[in-house]
């Protein structure tokens, strides 16, 4: 189990790097990660390197102990770099040029910064590939953080090149992009421009892949770089850090490529269900390598400085969201950053030694976590016993955010609606791309999945027919991979599953819009109670459903609102609006009682008790402001004695090895 943080040994005098480490060692620190934005103190000049104080960095670090995760230091150029090349810089969608002196200013596709940052890491890796302090390699920093979207130059040529590459001839990206509309067909790949500043609405089509292409250019300055590290014999393990649902990477991608996930995680103090957004965040990372443990990798001890307000975590708290990762197949606990740092644009930002040094409630508790970390056994990596299994893709993500739809279609929030409300009923969730193999799960949801590719809708069909309990929800296989409606409307790919058909979407008001009753919200009426919807009342067509729900209210009173289709052996239910969080609870309940999946606590689910599984390890997190006592059969690992319930504090967590279920 590690644990540490960011490291910048280059901000301090020599003096202060053996006062960090001794604290480092009182706090039980395992690793640090080094050289993040080191380039300029690295390379002062094209071409010359300084490496004696990174030597001296790594000597003392690994002759107390600590291992380093040792960064690539690519993330921010040096300024000698963009005066000499500025041609570099990244440009925004206006075509204006952003100012080098903060991070992250350079274009990902300038061949300017690709070679500088290769070179850099060809000797890098040289010179550190076999250096015993170094146990893992870090690359560059949080792709596309600060900058999502480049639109220079550099991208247009690269966009181009992408373009050709995926549709061999222009007229065949015509066909896909539909460019006959608004006389916008191209001649060739050179008349494609990149999605500027327009008039008006840019084709969908060419947004969408637009964003495939942002992914992609990022994910290739990753490969870059990790190909030269293998190159130069590197051995270690190679990570970047990723940054929970990222909208502009696609991460179900970019898992494949690294050797191991690590995610940076900052959860609001000023929000009390926040938690319930970092277990989203944490199951999603769990789920994109199943059965593999991964890394927090930054996370604030205290308050960080990204926000308009940025409030303390209450004592406690650190410990509990770090063990709220542990439960779900976290290895290492890590902050931004060891010591906090004087100057500089986060220099409010918390840390592990912050500016009031040792005698302070933050030094207290990372001293804590440290013991606590290091007492506890090897965990399994999982599995996470979950029977349910949330469907989230990047590119109905994408393709549901264009400007064009009947309304504004929130689908990173109606995903995390469904996982808030499995658990408050304390029911582990899998996140899933939808086009694997689904046969593991007893209940499969897919919220608003606006784009349907073939191979989706294969896999989702191959699930239900199998015996499988599929739910979809309201603006679900509206386009196909291209952005493009198919023959026969809308829902067609997934029609002969649902038995529906969607043929309007009905689109309300945003909530407290005041147009009326059931203009901005709805109701169904159903066996379970009544539900709460908004964003859409769909007018759907039974083609072999049978009704389960009807509207209450609005323009479709007495209209279907639910159905049940059986498929094959299993079942396929469509809800034909987004439903609020106490309707996706209501709905969850009855479907678990159903499918007869079983809650990890047993008797009334405690909404701000987290609960997840790793292997036969329950971890049961109090992130409420009242003590709580709760019902669970094992051996507590902290005492080693039998337990029938557990009473926890406000932030108090505790983990049970249990007999239980681990599919």
């Amino acid at each position: 189990m590690h644990y540490g943080g960011d490291y910048y040994p280059e901000q301090w005098d020599p003096a202060i790097w053996r006062e960090d480490i001794e604290r480092m060692q009182e706090a039980g620190v395992t690793m640090v990660t080094v050289g993040v934005f080191a380039w300029a103190r690295i390379q002062p000049r094209e071409g010359e390197f300084d490496w004696r104080w990174l030597d001296e960095v790594l000597d003392l670090l690994h002759d107390a102990g600590i291992a380093v995760d040792l960064a690539t230091a690519t993330a921010s150029p040096p300024p000698w770099a963009t005066t000499a090349y500025p041609q570099m810089l990244p440009r925004d969608h206006e075509g204006v040029v952003y100012s080098p002196g903060s991070r992250q200013h350079y274009a990902p596709t300038s061949p300017d910064y690709r070679r500088l940052a290769a070179d850099l890491v060809t000797v890098m890796a040289a010179r550190y590939a076999q250096h015993p302090a170094v146990q893992m390699w870090h690359v560059n920093n949080e792709y596309g953080c600060h900058l999502h979207y480049d639109y220079s130059e550099n991208a247009e040529r690269a966009f181009r090149r992408w373009l050709e590459a995926k549709y061999r001839d222009i007229d065949t990206l015509n066909s896909a992009w539909g460019t006959v509309f608004w006389s916008q067909s191209f001649g060739s790949f050179d008349d494609v421009p990149l999605p500027r500043r327009a008039p008006y609405i840019h084709n969908p089509a060419a947004e969408l892949d637009f964003r495939r292409f942002t992914s992609d250019a990022l994910l290739e300055l990753f490969v870059m770089e990790r190909d030269i590290l293998r190159d130069a014999g590197a051995t270690q393990p190679i990570t970047t850090n990723f940054m929970g649902a990222f909208p502009a990477a696609d991460y179900w991608r970019w898992a494949q490529e690294v050797d191991i996930i690590s995610d940076d995680t900052y959860p609001d103090p000023n929000d009390p269900a926040a938690y319930l957004d970092s277990a989203f965040t944490r199951d999603l990372m769990r789920s994109l390598r199943p059965g593999q443990p991964w890394l927090v990798m930054e996370q604030a001890t205290e308050a960080a400085n990204s926000r308009l307000t940025n409030a303390p975590k209450a004592p406690g708290q650190a410990e509990a969201l770090s063990m709220q990762s542990v439960g779900r197949g976290a290895d290492g606990i890590l902050f931004f950053q060891w010591r906090q740092s004087r100057r500089g644009a986060e220099k409010f930002h918390s840390a592990m030694l912050p500016h009031a040094g040792t005698d302070t409630r933050i030094w207290r508790e990372v001293v804590h976590l440290g013991e606590t970390l290091r007492s506890l056994p090897e965990l399994p990596a999982g599995p996470s016993g979950a029977r349910i299994a949330l469907v989230f893709r990047w590119d109905s993500w994408w393709a549901s955010s264009s400007p064009d739809l009947p309304t504004i279609v929130d689908y990173e929030r109606h995903v995390r609606t469904w996982h808030g409300a499995a658990q408050q009923l304390h029911l582990p969730v899998d996140l899933v791309r939808g086009d694997e193999d689904l046969s593991r799960y007893d209940l499969v949801i897919a919220p608003s999945l606006f784009l349907v590719d073939d191979r989706t809708a294969a896999a989702l069909q191959r699930y239900v027919e199998a015996g499988g309990h599929l739910v979809v929800t309201a603006f679900s296989d509206v386009v196909d991979a291209d952005c493009a409606f198919r023959d026969g409307g809308f829902t067609v790919a997934l029609r002969e599953v649902l038995g529906v058909e969607t043929l309007e979407f009905g689109a309300l008001v945003p909530a407290g819009g005041g147009h009326g009753p059931g203009l901005d919200a709805v109701t169904v009426r159903t066996p379970f109670g009544d539900l709460g919807g908004h964003t859409a009342a769909e007018v759907i067509r039974l083609r072999g459903a049978e009704v389960i729900g009807r509207f209450v209210d609005g323009r479709e009173a007495g209209a279907p609102a639910l159905t049940r289709h059986a498929f094959g052996d299993g079942h396929a239910d469509y809800l034909a609006t987004i439903p609020d969080a106490p309707a996706a609870r209501a709905i969850l309940e009855s479907l678990s009682e159903h499918r007869a999946i079983a809650p990890l606590l047993e008797g009334e689910p405690v909404s701000f008790v987290d609960v997840s599984r790793r292997g036969d390890h329950v971890t049961i997190v109090n992130h409420g402001v009242t003590d709580v006592e709760v019902p669970i059969s094992g051996t507590d690992i902290s005492t080693g004695q039998p337990v029938t319930q557990v009473r926890l504090q406000p932030f108090e967590w505790a983990i049970i090895r249990t007999e239980g279920e681990t599919r």
